[in-house]
């Protein structure tokens, strides 16, 4: 029986400061495996456009929003699984084999437990809590790995969400399938926590969970988003 193939996709949005060496880094982790297709989605207005075109990947001119942008490289995908990947997040090291281990198992949906690309003791043990079950400890950093054919069952990404997409697709996800949290874990930047501070941007973080448990519209998360968090 053949390996299911994989399709990596990544969302852009002026990302030329890293979206070189995170390619770099995703190119060199695949290069020996077969039926990997990496798929950018790009909104960008700053040179990232330029950068990808000197890479190996199939580009997708998408408009804006990470949603809008995921669906449009899922229509490009011609892998069985859809693995969305943040630009600023790596893989663990064999992470197309463990995929692949998980859905030949069964596995249809998950994530990557997270670690930080910093040592701080608060970075440490927000990672941690990624292990566990629970709505409140996801997070699109930990990526998402689906089966193609659940995704269009659950019908994508919801467009009209402007911010916790994430969440919203795994709380549907759910309502068909398990959801699976794997044993490795990806890094990702930490670029945000030391811009806003580690506290400050934790506490702006429960409040966007707070108002969006409480139903509050997308505006209205979305104001609050761009007044308390910066870059």
């Amino acid at each position: 029986m053949a390996a299911p193939t994989i399709s990596i996709i990544l969302p852009t949005c002026n990302e030329e400061a890293i979206i070189a060496s995170s390619l770099h880094n995703l190119l060199a982790m695949t290069v020996k495996s077969e039926g990997v297709e990496i798929i950018v989605s790009d909104a960008s207005t700053d040179g990232t456009p330029g950068i990808l075109s000197g890479f190996p990947v199939t580009l997708c001119h998408s408009a804006k929003g990470r949603a809008i942008q995921m669906n449009c490289g899922a229509r490009l995908a011609g892998g069985d699984i859809l693995y969305f990947l943040h630009a600023d997040t790596l893989p663990p090291e064999a992470f197309v084999e463990d995929i692949r281990a998980s859905v030949v198992a069964g596995k249809k949906a998950g994530c990557f437990r997270m670690s930080f690309d910093d040592n701080h003791p608060l970075m440490t043990l927000f990672g941690w809590f990624t292990q566990f079950p629970f709505l409140i400890c996801r997070g699109g950093d930990q990526s998402l790995f689906i089966d193609k054919g659940l995704f269009h069952r659950i019908g994508g990404f919801d467009e009209t969400m402007l911010i916790m997409e994430d969440y919203d697709i795994i709380t549907r996800i759910e309502r068909l399938e398990p959801f699976h949290i794997l044993q490795a874990a990806v890094t990702t930047s930490a670029r945000k926590y030391l811009r806003n501070g580690i506290i400050p941007l934790q506490m702006s973080f429960g409040t966007i969970h707070l108002m969006y448990a409480l139903g509050f519209d997308q505006t209205a998360i979305v104001r609050y988003y761009r007044e308390n968090i910066y870059g």
